[in-house]
């Protein structure tokens, strides 16, 4: 019987142990932690992370769980409810689109960069300008769907302005993010292909054949905004602000972004 009863206590007394210990650790974090999730353009990727690093080193209570695909793609995850603080477009258009449908905070929106279209190819390519193209040597150009990615319709308007558009149609082979566009480039599966001067800067496969004329497609600007509905508001508006701080300036343009105009 004794030992019955002493069998029974064990378990309270390691539960209590537990409970202790819970309670402890919890008055040793602090205030509870604030998880924030970023939709955002897959070619802001690598520098969005490295800013949320820096960021989490001043608020260490703040998480991130991020989203990175397609521009479009995001916005109409954000118009059909997807749960989103934060939205990190690589376009304009997305972002109108659904502040045109009240799902943008109203005085959130910021332009925070711009960037570069480039034409990539492996780098035996002997691709030298967009003409080439034409080339019969040329077989597959990847391009990403310009029907949600930004960087597929600056490159539709590049080509069509440079009259090639028609001409290039069969050889097209469409991507569903721009970061997608250059691995088809990396690995072979494409010959050349169209995506951001940043994203061609991450990779040591590929070269910069030519730059898009800038006239040739509409301005290249990332804004970024507070979703309408967020949880974390407050602390969405804050990581915004830190954006567009000096700080993280230094790390977009190391990764080869130019900053807005305010």
């Amino acid at each position: 019987m004794n030992s019955d009863a002493g069998g029974d206590r064990v378990p309270f007394y390691r539960l209590a142990v537990f409970v202790t210990l819970a309670a402890l650790l919890s008055v040793g974090t602090g205030s509870a932690q604030t998880e924030l999730t970023v939709s955002a353009a897959a070619s802001v990727k690598d520098a969005i992370v490295q800013t949320e690093i820096a960021y989490k080193q001043i608020h260490v209570n703040t998480a991130f769980a991020n989203n990175f695909g397609s521009s479009g793609t995001l916005a109409a995850q954000i118009e059909q409810g997807a749960p989103v603080d934060i939205f990190f477009s690589a376009a304009a258009k997305p972002m109108d689109d659904l502040t045109s449908k009240g799902l943008i905070v109203a005085r959130t929106r910021r332009n925070l960069l711009k960037n570069t279209l480039v034409l990539i190819a492996p780098l035996d390519s002997k691709l030298h300008d967009f003409q080439g193209l034409m080339d019969k040597s040329v077989r597959m150009i990847a391009l990403g769907d310009p029907a949600s990615v930004p960087a597929g319709q600056y490159g539709r308007e590049t080509l069509l302005y440079l009259n090639l558009w028609d001409r290039l149609n069969a050889k097209f082979v469409l991507g569903k993010d721009v970061r997608q566009v250059l691995t088809y480039v990396e690995t072979g599966n494409a010959d050349a292909g169209l995506v951001y001067a940043t994203d061609a800067m991450t990779s040591r496969k590929v070269r910069v054949i030519a730059s898009a004329p800038e006239a040739a497609h509409g301005p290249i600007v990332y804004p970024a905004a507070v979703v309408k509905g967020s949880r974390n508001e407050s602390a969405a508006r804050n990581f915004i602000d830190y954006l567009a701080s000096p700080a993280a300036q230094v790390i977009f343009r190391n990764r080869g972004f130019t900053i807005a105009a305010p």
